[in-house]
């Protein structure tokens, strides 16, 4: 933490606990004191009526501080203090007073949240049954909290808490908790009101209320799950519910800009085999590359084909809306997600085109990795109403690395040669006339690729880049000289370990150019790096892998992709991944057991993920570049 938010927090402390200083000074010196004492202290409402006229406007000041503090320090009650303002001063005027204290209160815990986060969340936190997760993620959050001020038990503070660690800008927020907290607040001035005008109404209405609070209370478990039921059919802004053919103009003006943008940086070399894709078909893809999309788009762009695309794009509204428009469909990777496959279902019956990249991530090294034994499971049986066709990409990985990246930007070679080809893999129903392993033979037999075997049957190609190793250091954590990790660093072209000193440079076609190097490409060296990892993790039954790490899930509303969730660390072994440490104000510990996990995702230099059903578990380690560690040992570990 750099020294200037130190000294922000410290500060921010001393100005709180200064101000709360002088304000309980206020509160308890001369006459005021009598009357703070009485009003929790239930003497008779004549007696406080009389001492508050004394005060004159310092009466003013005491009610005003009082509704401040109830909503700071969460166990001072409220009505007593909003009956009582409304007895001695009337409706309006008490409710006035109450809600300027009120909102001072509001903002109070909007600046000490903006100042010490969650820190501050085992102060705020209560024993309720309210799923605060569940409601920070729905898309109606705003009604949620709403709904939070008229139950019961509920203190203004925490409330304020819980909206504050949204995210949300003062204004929105401050907003949202005066207008939240009116209602009720307004009720206990006017109990307090009509109690000096008409004694029967008064009591009707006082009736009336504890007979809702007393239902409240004895059926709060009920009210409380009907609250988080609520919550969790609303959070799925994510979702595609239903699949909606694709907007042609639209996808004609996106498609043509895609071309436009891609022709002008790569050479898209397109063959058919198959000169007609008859509907309803899926059409299976390698992925090398995070801009594949572009290169099916060369042909595909006509069927308005319906992509599977990973969850996180949908986590952000706009681009989730501009992704639906498109026809793309969202999936949570290497989970079970029954919503992506009944839409995939959907797509076929409604005579639509399907894409699925089944290795469902990036290659990291430039070769094929695997498909998950359930993805081929489905796709088989879907083959069972449409034809299956197959694109085959051939240096799209070299066009654009997984890794080569700078801090802001995907580096993509310009001058590239990328192959497409499209054939058919099985008429409909032909996957089912053969067996599963004839199946899975002819689909790997068609996507298993490595592009630097394409890269040797095409000696002309060449990347004359000036930064062709850039990012490497975020795949590559070992050094093959010294052994150690994280020691390496790349500029330009060259790779280097800042410990021993070894270091190679890539020439344009990706080959390394030290005689006395190691290894002839960077493919050999991750794959001597997995080689490593897997005698370490057989002869240590306790293998582990630690780590401190920043959490994200994603961010509420859709206003952008993830949010920070809190900080905590990361186990991976034998058992699973667990994760200790906050998550939206709260100590949690998080296991995912072995046997669910079939890998870690991750971003190479940015962080590694699970899906937990369309929930989203994004960690940032300490290290970055372990990021690439974490995935290997997840498919070590996991063996599936």
């Amino acid at each position: 933490m750099s020294k200037r938010k130190i000294k922000r927090k410290i500060f921010t402390a001393i100005l709180c606990l200064a101000g709360l200083a002088g304000l309980l000074a206020l509160l308890f010196s001369g006459d005021n004191k009598q009357v703070v004492y009485d009003i929790f202290d239930g003497a008779p409402i004549e007696t406080i009526l009389a001492e508050v006229q004394s005060l004159g406007w310092q009466g003013w000041v005491v009610f005003g501080v009082l509704s401040m503090l109830q909503v700071v320090l969460t166990f001072l009650p409220a009505e007593p203090v909003q009956v009582l303002a409304g007895i001695s001063y009337g409706l309006w005027i008490g409710l006035a007073i109450c809600m300027a204290g009120v909102i001072v209160g509001n903002t109070v815990v909007y600046i000490l949240y903006r100042v010490y986060g969650n820190r501050l969340s085992e102060y705020f936190q209560k024993k309720i049954e309210v799923d605060f997760d569940v409601l920070r993620r729905s898309k109606r959050v705003t009604l949620m909290i709403f709904i939070l001020y008229f139950l019961p038990a509920i203190p203004y503070g925490l409330i304020c808490f819980f909206t504050a660690s949204l995210n949300t800008k003062y204004p929105k927020y401050i907003i949202v908790t005066t207008l939240g907290s009116l209602p009720s607040v307004l009720i206990g001035v006017a109990l307090g009101h009509i109690a000096t005008n008409s004694w029967i109404v008064s009591l009707v209405i006082l009736a009336v209320l504890i007979v809702l609070i007393v239902l409240l209370y004895v059926y709060r478990a009920k009210v409380f799950a009907a609250i988080n039921d609520f919550a969790k059919k609303q959070f799925n802004y994510t979702s595609s519910t239903k699949v909606r053919e694709p907007n042609a103009a639209f996808n004609a003006i996106m498609f043509a800009g895609l071309k436009m943008w891609l022709r002008r940086r790569v050479k898209c070399v397109v063959r058919r085999k198959a000169e007609v894709i008859n509907k309803p078909a899926v059409v299976l893809c390698n992925h090398g590359s995070f801009i594949d999309f572009m290169y099916f788009s060369m042909l595909l762009s006509k069927e308005k084909p319906h992509v599977v695309s990973t969850r996180q794009y949908f986590y952000e509204k706009r681009l989730g809306t501009l992704l639906k428009k498109l026809g793309c469909i969202p999936k949570s990777m290497f989970t079970t997600d029954v919503e992506n496959i009944r839409n995939c279902l959907s797509v076929i019956k409604q005579n639509g085109v399907l894409v699925i990249c089944p290795e469902a991530r990036l290659s990291t090294a430039g070769e094929f990795e695997d498909i998950q034994p359930g993805t081929m499971g489905f796709l088989r049986k879907i083959g069972a109403n449409a034809d299956i066709y197959s694109i085959r990409f051939g240096g799209d990985y070299l066009a654009m690395p997984k890794w080569a990246r700078t801090p802001k930007k995907r580096l993509i070679r310009r001058g590239s040669t990328v192959e497409a080809e499209l054939d058919l893999l099985f008429a409909k129903g032909e996957s089912m006339q053969v067996s599963a392993e004839e199946f899975e033979a002819r689909v790997l037999q068609r996507l298993v690729y490595n592009d630097f075997d394409w890269l040797d049957e095409h000696p002309q190609m060449h990347y004359p880049q000036g930064n062709l190793a850039l990012g490497l250091e975020n795949i590559l954590y070992r050094c093959p000289n010294c052994g150690e990790e994280f020691t390496l660093e790349t500029f330009g072209n060259t790779v280097r370990c800042t410990h021993c000193g070894y270091q190679d440079t890539m020439d344009d076609r990706y080959s390394f150019t030290n005689p006395n190097g190691v290894f002839a490409n960077h493919q050999q060296w991750y794959n001597w790096q997995m080689s490593v990892l897997r005698e370490q993790i057989a002869a240590d039954p306790n293998f582990e892998l630690r780590s401190p790490v920043t959490l994200f899930h994603e961010s509420v509303g859709g206003g952008k992709q993830l949010a920070e969730a809190g900080k905590g660390e990361c186990v991976f072994n034998r058992d699973g991944l667990t994760y200790t440490g906050q998550d939206n104000g709260e100590q949690i510990t998080k296991v995912f057991p072995i046997s669910g996990i079939y890998r870690l995702l991750f971003g190479a230099g940015e962080d590694f993920e699970i899906y937990e059903g369309e929930h989203f578990w994004y960690f940032v380690p300490q290290d970055k570049r372990s990021c690439v560690k974490w995935y290997m040992v997840s498919m070590l570990l996991c063996g599936k």
